[in-house]
């Protein structure tokens, strides 16, 4: 399988500069290609195809008004509009329901906050002796090699974020190697708010809310940023500072995830989580708590470990009963509010805890060898029955006025 490795950048002056027009070439092709198909779409032409483009874009080098995207290398800007096409694939994937449904490509800003540029083999990019990456007419830039690459990469994408740092996205092939020795046994896990998350051997793992912890100092920074002027020098640094104490609450949930879900996948040999719906969860009253939690990160991280060492991840549906059902006996009592934490089961006498009993059940529905013991239930008196989480969906249009590459048919 291909992986990502991230590392750090540090550029110089001139090497941000040459970074800077780098992704504003690119944005430019990204755009006046996408003009191009939608000026053909709107008068009843056929799909341009990428070829077209490609010679389109040939020739608007040779123009006065294109003449400086030979300044930076042909090799980013032919993979501007390879992302054009992956943009269209999707958006047409997802009408045909092969895929989420997506919308359609718009066109790219100047002002958006992540700028990228993708160099593949054939630009000429490589890693020098004394560990800077070379770019075609950028440089050699520093790098801050936290780890080793396992194999040598085939592309290199440069990223800005939001915060200004800029990172190297090396995209490598996994070796066999790495497949983790077998372990016996597996786990269910019930994500959720109060603990982030319930193993079925009854471990629970407390909730970062790292977004919680730093609600003061973001507000601080928000306050700070919205008594600046509109276009001011001074605005930019102040949301720089909110972007940057975003970053680090990012940083911190993702070092969290990554470290929790290398231990689960380590000491377990499967591996089952309930398919949470947490876009639906994200329009409640508990949206901003969903979103520090980071369930959907966490769960992907978990489905590619599993893949990368060997190991079995099992995704079960949204709506079994896993909280109706108890783990020691099977009987279905209904549903019960959120607010019951604990309840004894009416069949057979068991005291179950909530969350331990749903991680259980999602462990059995996943088809592993989990006992209800691991539930930590206790018999107790039988009373009375009780009853009792490309491009976005929603466009918004962007007036371009500038004029590019030029269909040439």
């Amino acid at each position: 399988m291909q992986l990502r490795y991230g590392f750090r950048l540090y550029p110089n002056g001139s090497q941000r500069s040459a970074l800077a027009r780098a992704f504003g070439c690119a944005r430019v092709v990204f755009n006046d290609a996408l003009r191009v198909r939608e000026n053909a779409r709107a008068a009843g032409l056929p799909f341009v195809t990428s070829a077209e483009l490609s010679r389109a874009l040939t020739a608007a080098k040779k123009t006065p008004e294109r003449a400086w995207l030979a300044e930076v290398s042909s090799v980013i800007l032919q993979q501007s509009l390879r992302d054009l096409d992956t943009a269209y694939r999707n958006f047409f994937d997802g009408l045909k329901g092969q895929r989420p449904e997506m919308g359609p490509p718009r066109f790219k800003s100047k002002r958006d906050t992540r700028q990228a540029i993708r160099f593949t083999a054939n630009a000429g990019w490589k890693i020098t002796p004394g560990g800077k990456l070379r770019l075609p007419k950028v440089g050699d830039v520093p790098v801050k090699w936290s780890r080793t690459l396992p194999s040598t990469p085939t592309t290199v994408t440069v990223v800005k974020d939001p915060a200004g740092r800029y990172f190297a996205s090396f995209v490598v092939q996994s070796s066999s190697e790495e497949v983790l020795p077998p372990v016996t046994g597996g786990v269910g896990i019930d994500l959720g708010l109060g603990h982030f998350a319930v193993l079925s051997d009854g471990r629970k793992i407390d909730s970062p809310r790292f977004l919680r912890r730093a609600e003061k100092r973001l507000k601080r920074a928000q306050q700070n940023l919205s008594r600046k002027t509109r276009g001011s020098n001074n605005r930019d640094k102040a949301r720089m500072t909110v972007a940057r104490a975003h970053a680090r609450v990012a940083d911190a949930r993702r070092e969290f995830h990554h470290q929790l879900s290398t231990q689960l996948i380590r000491e377990n040999q499967a591996i089952a989580v309930e398919d949470l719906a947490v876009k639906a969860l994200a329009r409640t009253r508990l949206a901003k708590s969903v979103h520090d939690a980071g369930w959907s990160q966490f769960t992907a991280m978990l489905a590619y470990k599993a893949t990368r060492y060997g190991r079995t991840f099992v995704r079960i549906g949204r709506f079994e009963p896993t909280s109706q059902v108890c783990s020691a006996c099977g009987v279905k009592d209904g549903p019960k509010p959120l607010h019951v934490r604990r309840w004894t089961c009416g069949a057979c006498g068991s005291v179950l805890d909530r969350d331990i009993n749903a991680a259980v059940n999602i462990a059995k529905a996943a088809g592993l060898a989990v006992t209800a013991c691991g539930a930590r239930v206790r018999p107790g008196p039988v009373p009375a029955q009780r009853e009792e989480t490309g491009t976005h969906p929603r466009t918004h249009p962007t007036r371009v006025l500038q004029t590019g590459i030029v269909d040439l048919r």
